[in-house]
Parts: C-alpha cells; structure tokens; sequence
C-alpha cells in the first residue's frame, strides 16, 4: 500500500474517518446571524448561568462535546480520547471541560486554527488504528478573549474599523472508524508566516498570507484545482483578511472565486456590529459544526476544504513589541 504523505505537507486517509455527529452553542450575537437557525444552542447570554465569563466559555465547551457524543448514539466512556483548545492560557476552557467529563485528553494550542487541528490529527489517530472514537472540538468567548488579549469589555474601549469580533461559540464532532456521514479524505499541516504585522486589531490581514500558503500547498500536494472542491473556506480573516487572501491567489496563480469564502464573513450579518468581521477558535468550529456540516448531510455541500487560520501571539510577546506568526491547516471533508 502507498504512504499516505503527498508532496511536502499532506497526508490522505486511506481509511477516511467519519463525522458521525456534530454539535455547536453559540452566543447571543452568534444566534441572530444568517445561520442562527443551524445552531444547536444559542444562548440568551454569556453567562451561561455561570459566575464567569471564563466558566461560560468552558461550559459551553463541555455542552457541545456531550451533546455531540449523544447525538452519536454513545455514551461518554465510549470516547477514547477528546483532542480539544482554546484561546485561553493553559487552554483552561478544555482542560476544565475534560475534567468535568472525566475523559483522556490531548490539549491544543492552534489559536483560531485549533478546530481545523483537533481534525488533523483525530483522523491520524482514527486512520492509523489508535482509537476508533474520538471527540474534536474547541470554543472561544468574546469577553474572555477580550480580557486576555485587548481590553476589558467594561472599559468601552473603542475598537478599529480592523478590529474583528471574537466568536462566542463552541462546536464539536465525533470521529468514528465506521459509520456514516462526512468523511475526512486529507489534510494538510501548515507552515508558520510571520509577515511582520504588529497590529494586534488587525488580524486577518496578519494571518491571510498563511492561509493562502496552506492552500496553495494543498492543492500543489494533491495537483487538484481549486474548483475540485464546492467551497474553500478560511477560518476567520474577517473582510480585511478575505480580501487581502483573494489578492494573494492571484499572485500565487489559483483563483478558487467563486468556491471561495470566510467563516468571519459568513457567521454574522452585515448590519451587525462586529466590525471587520468574526475571529476566534468558536468561529470556524461553529461554522463547521453547524451549518456546514448539516448542507453536507443535506445534498447541498458535498466536497469541503476547511482551512482555519490562527494568529500565534501572546499577551507576553505583544509587549515585548513581537511580530505575529499565523499559521493555518487545511482539512479536506467529503461526502460519498
């Protein structure tokens, strides 16, 4: 049997593991958007009857998992092991969300691009003969995230017209050996790119080079075109970044248009204020999760590339006046 690496940063499944079920809360901005009907939850608040924003944000995690695996037909020990993150230090969303469940896990830190990973490497460990249930998921929260990385909500600190709105939003899915639904064919790991960008209020445009990159990589390592798939679609560039991504294909010679869009985009209406756009791990995870994942099940959707993109800075070296590296994976999902 041939190796399962292609070119330089793919690998292809040949055992392709399947979505079973998925799940996903989102808050109560994510819940008026164009797809808050495709939620599984939406919250009235971001409390979630918690005393904290931080507590909310690791219960939404939680949540989702659960229902996902009960979505499956499973029980919780059924799971062998959750691969999940968040944007927090220490990842404490998952790590107190698999405490909660009493689950093996294998935390992740992939910033915005930690659902596209948990993917990644659940369908090597599923492929590969590890496990043959396994959980995906990650989560963010707009007032964690602000606290951590901006400004306290309280202070009203004014955003920029760059600034993008961290996702209140968790999703997760089940990765089984057998079973039916959406399968994940391939993927592809990505670089880090570090184009110089300090500007912590404009992320997309940060992190639009290496989604571009890890595009062009997968569809170098695989020599498909970029009409190959019905919808190419970045984690969270925002407006800014999506436009800066479409530029950059035409540079690197691939013109996915009209196969081509943003969860940033797409998860909220125009008329909503959330300036440039979404941002944060929940964006992508919801987007997937949600809406995706049931066009799939429905007919409307069948080949899917997934590329989440995620800024790898941290408070420390933001004031240490650091650069921003970004990096971005790529998971191909596909219906038979």
């Amino acid at each position: 049997m041939p190796g399962k690496k292609r070119g330089k940063q793919t690998v292809v499944f040949h055992n392709p593991p399947v979505i079973t079920s998925s799940a996903s809360i989102v808050g109560p901005d994510e819940g008026k958007g164009p797809f808050g009907s495709y939620f599984d939850q939406v919250l009235p608040d971001y409390m979630f009857g918690e005393k904290t924003w931080e507590k909310a944000e690791s219960k939404m995690l939680r949540e989702a998992v659960k229902l996902a695996i009960n979505k499956a037909n499973l029980k919780e020990d059924d799971i062998e092991v959750i691969l999940a993150g968040d944007l927090l230090n220490q990842t404490i969303s998952a790590n107190y969300a698999a405490r909660d469940l009493s689950l093996p896990l294998l935390g992740l830190y992939g910033a915005c691009s930690t659902m596209a990973e948990s993917l990644l490497l659940g369908a090597m460990l599923v492929d590969g003969g590890f496990f043959s249930k396994v959980v995906a998921a990650t989560s963010s929260h707009h007032h964690t995230a602000e606290r951590q990385f901006r400004f306290p909500t309280e202070q009203g600190v004014q955003p920029t017209v760059t600034t993008q709105w961290t996702a209140t939003a968790a999703g997760a899915v089940v990765l089984q050996s057998e079973g039916s639904g959406p399968r994940i064919t391939a993927a592809t790991v990505g670089k880090v790119v570090d184009m110089g960008q300090k500007d912590m209020s404009n992320m997309g445009s940060a992190m639009a080079p290496a989604a571009v990159d890890t595009i062009k990589a997968h569809l170098d390592d695989l020599k498909r075109s970029p009409d190959y798939y019905d919808l190419i679609l970045t984690g969270d560039l925002g407006k800014i970044g999506k436009a800066i991504a479409e530029e950059l294909f035409v540079v690197k010679g691939i013109v996915p248009k009209p196969f081509y869009n943003d969860c940033g985009v797409l998860l909220y209406d125009e008329n909503q204020d959330v300036n440039a756009g979404g941002s944060g791990c929940g964006c992508a995870a919801c987007m997937l999760c949600g809406p995706l994942l049931k066009k799939m099940q429905e007919g409307s959707l069948k080949k899917l590339l997934l590329v989440a993109t995620g800024a790898l800075m941290s408070p420390t070296s933001m004031f240490q006046g650091e650069s921003i590296p970004c990096v971005a994976h790529a998971v191909a999902v596909e219906m038979n």
